[in-house]
C-alpha cells in the first residue's frame, strides 16, 4: 500500500497545475457585454426601426417610392458625386500629406491646422462659404463665368462641396503612415539603383495602400450622407443637381415616413455593399503585403 502510493506520488507531483487563463482586458465579460449594449443602442435600434417603418409598405409602394426617374437620378448623383469627390481626395490627400511629413517650410503648421477646418466648420457655413466663392457675383465665380465656366447651382458645385469636407478623411489617415514609414528601405532602394518613381511604386505605395483606401472609405461614406454644405452650392433642380438626402428630407416634410424610410433603406444598404467591398479590398491588400514580406 505504502509502495503504491509512493509510485504514484511522483506521478501526481510532476503533473501539470492548470491556470486560470488571464485576459488582457479585465473584467471582459462585462465590458463584451457593455459593449454589445451600447451597439445595439446606438446603431442596430435605429436601423432595425428604419427597416420595420419600410417594411409596412408593400412591395408595389416600395418600388414606386425607390425607383421613381427623380429618386433614381438622385441616387446617380449621389453616388457619382460622391465617388469622384473620394477618388479626387485619394491623389489630393495623398499630396498633401506627404508635404506636410516629408518637407520643412513656412507655415506648415499653419496648413496642417487648416486641414482639420471642414472637421469644426459646420457644414452649412461651408456651403454659404464656397457658394460666396463660386457663384456668379462671387470673388471667383466672377472672373470663371464670362469664360463659359460655371461652378455653383450644378453638379459641379456638389463635388468641390464634397472635396472640401472629405479631404481631411484622406490627410489623416495616410500622414501617420508615412510618417511611421521606415526610410532604411528607400535609401536602400535608391543604393540598389531604383528610381524615385520606382521607389515609390515598390517600397512606399505598397505601405500605405491600406491606409489610401481606409481613407478614400471614409471620404466616400462621409459624402455620400452630406447634406449642409450641398444644398446651398447644389441649386437642387429635380433630375439635375438634387441630392438624395434631400429627397428624404422632402418626404418627411410631406410625413411620408414610410418613402422617406425606403430610400434611406436604399442608400444604406449600396453604402454597406460598398464599404464591404473596400473592406475586402483592405484585407487582400494586408495579406498580399504580408504574403511578400
Amino acid at each position: 500500500m505504502t509502495s503504491a502510493v509512493l509510485s504514484t506520488a511522483p506521478l501526481a507531483l510532476g503533473s501539470p497545475t492548470k491556470r486560470p487563463t488571464r485576459r488582457v482586458l479585465p473584467g471582459f465579460g462585462l465590458t463584451l457585454g457593455y459593449t454589445l449594449f451600447y451597439l445595439s443602442l446606438i446603431v442596430l435600434i435605429p436601423l432595425s426601426a428604419l427597416l420595420f417603418k419600410t417594411f409596412t409598405l408593400t412591395w408595389p409602394e416600395f418600388w414606386a417610392a425607390v425607383a421613381s426617374p427623380r429618386v433614381v437620378a438622385s441616387y446617380k448623383l449621389t453616388f457619382g458625386s460622391s465617388f469622384l469627390a473620394a477618388m479626387v481626395n485619394v491623389f489630393a490627400g495623398l499630396l498633401l500629406a506627404w508635404v506636410l511629413v516629408r518637407y520643412e517650410f513656412p507655415g506648415k503648421k499653419i496648413i496642417d491646422a487648416l486641414v482639420d477646418l471642414p472637421f469644426a466648420l459646420p457644414t452649412a457655413v461651408a456651403g454659404i462659404s464656397l457658394t460666396a466663392l463660386l457663384a456668379g457675383n462671387g470673388w471667383i465665380g466672377q472672373y470663371l463665368e464670362p469664360l463659359g465656366i460655371q461652378l455653383a447651382f450644378n453638379p459641379k458645385g456638389i463635388v468641390i462641396a464634397l472635396i472640401f469636407i472629405g479631404l481631411p478623411f484622406v490627410v489623416r489617415t495616410v500622414q501617420p503612415v508615412l510618417e511611421d514609414a521606415e526610410k532604411e528601405l528607400e535609401e536602400a532602394a535608391t543604393c540598389l539603383g531604383a528610381s524615385r518613381f520606382q521607389t515609390f511604386r515598390y517600397v512606399i505605395f505598397p505601405s500605405i495602400a491600406p491606409a489610401l483606401l481606409t481613407g478614400f472609405a471614409m471620404a466616400f461614406a462621409r459624402a455620400v450622407g452630406e447634406y449642409g454644405s450641398v444644398i446651398f452650392i447644389a441649386g437642387n433642380m429635380p433630375m439635375i443637381s438634387e441630392i438624395t438626402p434631400l429627397i428624404i428630407i422632402g418626404k418627411l416634410e410631406q410625413y411620408d415616413y414610410a418613402g422617406a424610410t425606403a430610400v434611406a433603406t436604399v442608400m444604406l444598404g449600396f453604402s454597406f455593399a460598398l464599404l464591404l467591398i473596400i473592406n475586402a479590398l483592405q484585407s487582400w491588400q494586408r495579406s498580399r503585403s504580408g504574403g511578400k514580406s
